[in-house]
């Protein structure tokens, strides 16, 4: 078989960020050039994935579920199910969960 199959139930829920949210992690680094990571994110109601940075990996975030708030140091973003993000390397930026439910998220990161 060239092609690789991930069954969705072979991937465990992990924390991410300190624990404020969860993730799965769909694809690693070593398994497609240039490629640092896909996962599937998970934000509890009234919790933020808070500042933080990806080193020379630029990161891409497709809102699946919820409404919130991202924030970069130049201003504030609602985002609603549909929305893409894309945060450059080394940008630091926030992600807040801002409903009554939980949210959730691809986010898919590139090396430069």
């Amino acid at each position: 078989m060239k092609i690789t199959k991930k069954a969705e139930e072979t991937f465990e829920k992990e924390e991410a960020h300190g624990g404020s949210g969860g993730r799965k992690l769909y694809i690693a680094e070593d398994e497609v050039k240039n490629f640092h990571g896909m996962t599937y994110g998970y934000l509890p109601s009234g919790s933020k994935f808070a500042w933080h940075t990806h080193e020379n990996i630029n990161e891409i975030m497709l809102v699946l579920k919820g409404t919130g708030v991202v924030r970069d140091r130049d201003g504030e973003y609602e985002y609603k199910p549909g929305d893409v993000f894309i945060f450059p390397k080394n940008i630091e930026h926030e992600i807040e969960n801002t409903s009554n439910e939980e949210h959730e998220y691809i986010f898919v990161r590139v090396k430069e």
